[in-house]
């Protein structure tokens, strides 16, 4: 395929890179798996404010843990976020139910079109690669349990580094696992943040928009909006 031939408009990607929590798994699945389950009572009516919460706290403290150079990895973030949560929300609710999130945390639920996606993709030749916030081992349980191993060329996580998403030298680690240049890459991400600073760098972006969000207001935007990653094969060129 030509550069004319692709529908993106731009150079052709080398590499499609996705970041991974919000984006190819769904982070209130946790919550809501555990309030279904037996013994999760403490959790109903309640799961989808715990799970908001919970996200939101866990991105707060990636960002502030950077800005004051207090680096600690993703699975700390993401305990020392649930505290918080489970304090405000379900405060009491014990070591069980705690342990018991975070376990789910690490087999979140991938969105339902994440592998046929990730597949086609392949097919067309088109490396695939993740690029998280998430520890190495955070990834591998996470991919593993979605069954999508496979499908991956890579899981990049910003432990390498040693700061979090939206640092330039983060988004560095694709261009440099597929020796190429940032305008070769296209980041998909449900993430609007994300997206800005992966444009910033120089990426060539997707924003995945599930919920329907108003756009970030800063200085870079997405090229395209998708509602869910399903238009990505044909938006790619990756689809026969």
């Amino acid at each position: 395929m030509t550069a004319s031939d692709n529908r993106l408009g731009w150079v052709h990607p080398r590499a499609c890179v996705f970041d991974a929590y919000g984006t190819l798994f769904d982070v209130a699945s946790a919550a809501r798996r555990a309030a279904a389950e037996p013994g999760g009572a403490a959790l109903a009516g309640l799961w989808p404010r715990l799970a908001e919460d919970w996200r939101r706290k866990q991105l707060e403290y990636t960002w502030l843990r950077s800005l004051m150079g207090q680096h600690a990895d993703f699975a700390t973030v993401t305990a020392e976020a649930l505290d918080w949560a489970l304090d405000t929300h379900a405060p009491g609710a014990g070591a069980p139910l705690r342990d018991r999130l975070l376990a789910l945390y690490d087999r979140l639920e991938a969105y339902p079109e994440v592998p046929a996606v990730l597949a086609a993709l392949r097919r067309a030749g088109l490396p695939c690669a993740i690029l998280s916030n998430g520890s190495p081992a955070m990834l591998a349980a996470a991919t593993a349990s979605a069954g999508i191993d496979a499908l991956l060329d890579a899981r990049l996580s910003v432990e390498t580094v040693g700061v979090f998403k939206p640092a330039p030298v983060v988004y560095a680690l694709a261009t440099d696992a597929f020796d190429c240049t940032p305008a070769e890459i296209l980041f998909v991400s449900s993430n609007g943040w994300d997206v800005a600073g992966a444009a910033q760098f120089g990426f060539r972006t997707a924003w995945v928009n599930r919920a329907g969000a108003r756009p970030e207001r800063l200085p870079k935007g997405p090229d395209r909006v998708l509602p869910d990653l399903s238009p990505l094969p044909a938006l790619t060129g990756a689809l026969p």
